[in-house]
């Protein structure tokens, strides 16, 4: 006999839903969906302050612009293949990787492992930061969540920030993310925390584990790819989309 899966999420009988514990109907009636986010992700609904810098994140993350690669892609599928939007939205997510969009999980991983060396080594947040910025500058790495192709000054950094401080949640995760943006400055390559490395300060200060940083770009970001869809519909026709191709391989030549 095949044993059940086992799950701590969701549990349905006839007549009853319940998430965490919670019945699904309380939740509808008097809790928004941010909270219920939080609710699925953590097992236990936000505090006010939670929720509301939760759903700044969320917010900040959601649109965009049409040129990021999740949306480009979404795009682009739409208008070649106009009769599933769920495609197109389903390809704008599985560009989400290490590049784009992937970065606040691997932020969050160095954010674990600095703030583990101050406690273990007896050093502060901001030595801990400059030891981690000399060891992957000095291997040719990017330092994940820093730098952004628009954005010189991400402006939505200091906002979530200032958020954070102002409902005292901000902690370890934001103080190391803005020593790590010093340092870089410091090692003469000036770089800005970007939405991700926002998004990972917050969630560590929040008690979330790295995964998370990946997961909860994806559900900010389906709702600016479904946005995408449904105006690439609405507003274009099919096949609109023509990326230039410039051909620089051999010359014709005879077989």
């Amino acid at each position: 006999m095949t044993e059940s899966w086992r799950t701590a999420i969701t549990r349905m009988t006839d007549g009853e839903m319940r998430v965490r514990g919670y019945d699904v109907l309380d939740l509808m009636a008097g809790r928004t969906f941010t909270d219920h986010i939080a609710l699925l992700f953590k097992g236990e609904l936000p505090s006010a302050d939670e929720r509301a810098l939760l759903d700044a994140v969320l917010v900040g993350m959601a649109a965009p612009g049409s040129g990021a690669p999740s949306c480009a892609a979404a795009r682009l599928a739409a208008s070649g293949n106009r009769a599933s939007l769920s495609a197109a939205v389903g390809a704008g997510i599985l560009t989400i990787g290490d590049e784009h969009g992937g970065a606040g999980s691997n932020c969050m991983e160095l954010m674990v492992e600095g703030v583990a060396m101050a406690a273990a080594e007896s050093l502060t947040i901001e030595q801990a930061a400059e030891r981690i910025v000399t060891r992957e500058r000095a291997a040719g790495r990017r330092l994940p969540g820093f730098g952004h192709r628009v954005h010189t000054h991400d402006p939505r950094t200091p906002l979530l920030f200032g958020m954070a401080r102002q409902r005292g949640i901000a902690g370890d995760g934001v103080r190391f993310a803005e020593a790590v943006e010093r340092a870089l400055s410091s090692h003469g390559r000036p770089l800005t925390t970007n939405i991700d490395g926002a998004l990972a300060a917050l969630l560590h200060d929040l008690g979330y584990p790295p995964p998370a940083g990946r997961l909860i770009f994806i559900v900010g970001r389906v709702a600016g790819i479904a946005a995408e869809v449904a105006e690439e519909h609405a507003r274009e026709k099919p096949m609109r989309i023509r990326v230039p191709v410039t051909y620089d391989g051999p010359a014709p030549r005879p077989l």
